[in-house]
């Protein structure tokens, strides 16, 4: 059994500074699951180009208010509080935090390396990614 606090992995190796927020990782591939967990800050007032090669990702807002936008055919939807999205096919996706940070709990398959990160001024991820 696994069990971690938020406050034990804050200030660790799995507090990764992303680019545009934090992604606190309380599950990566070290642990043996084969899909990772994430609680992630996006910075109110960013907008992020995000895409994930290797991995499908869902994620669950539980705080905040923002929008992900389909890279492709620029279709956008608001994410709240009780709004999911799961990028399925690789999808080349803008997540914008409005006014305030967007705070969502992210699962990618397969599992995370743990020391991802995005390159948001150039596009590019981590190849892990």
């Amino acid at each position: 059994m696994i069990v971690r606090r938020l406050e034990d992995i804050e200030g660790t190796d799995r507090d990764v500074a992303w680019g545009n927020g934090r992604s606190r990782r309380f599950l990566i591939k070290a642990d043996g699951i084969p899909y990772s967990l994430t609680d992630t800050i996006v910075k109110a007032g960013t907008s992020s180009f995000l895409q994930y090669r290797n991995h499908v990702e869902t994620c669950y807002c539980i705080a905040g208010k923002g929008r992900v936008r389909d890279d492709i055919t620029g279709e956008e939807h608001p994410i709240v509080p009780g709004t999911m999205y799961a990028l399925d096919k690789n999808d080349a996706h803008r997540l914008i935090a409005d006014e305030e940070d967007l705070r969502l709990v992210c699962v990618f398959l397969p599992s995370l390396n743990g020391d991802e990160v995005h390159d948001i001024a150039s596009k590019e991820l981590s190849s892990a990614y």
